[in-house]
């Protein structure tokens, strides 16, 4: 199974505490970092040195999304303070679901000190070819 793994994270974020929750997330679904197709993240932080290192780390892209494109994806679990921050309501599931093309949510938002994440499986069929 192939999943996207959507992430939300605090500017300067380690790299460790991102693969961390990964892995914690993964290991919840009963996957494993060879599972993940890609990271998925709302645009200003494609260059976020800690997720463009766990994306290296984990041999996949990190892609961004528009925070109006976020917002427009429902999600389990809004938060005001994203929103208030960076103008969605969700980053890590809202980029997970955007970016899996219709694939369903596995793991919802799981969060540490300063990084969340969340696992949807990655829909082929929805994919752009």
């Amino acid at each position: 199974m192939r999943v996207v793994i959507g992430v939300g994270a605090s500017r300067g974020v380690p790299y460790g505490e991102v693969l961390g929750l990964v892995d914690t997330a993964l290991a919840e679904a009963g996957l494993a970092r060879q599972d993940v197709a890609r990271l998925a993240t709302l645009d200003g932080k494609t260059s976020e040195p800690g997720l463009l290192a766990a994306a290296e780390e984990l041999g996949v892209a990190l892609v961004g999304h528009p925070a109006e494109a976020l917002a427009a994806v429902a999600v389990p679990s809004p938060s005001a303070s994203a929103l208030a921050a960076v103008g969605t309501p969700s980053v890590a599931e809202a980029a997970a679901l955007l970016e899996a093309h219709g694939g369903p949510l596995l793991v919802p938002k799981r969060r540490s000190t300063a990084a969340t994440v969340a696992i949807a499986r990655l829909n082929p069929q929805g994919a752009p070819k």
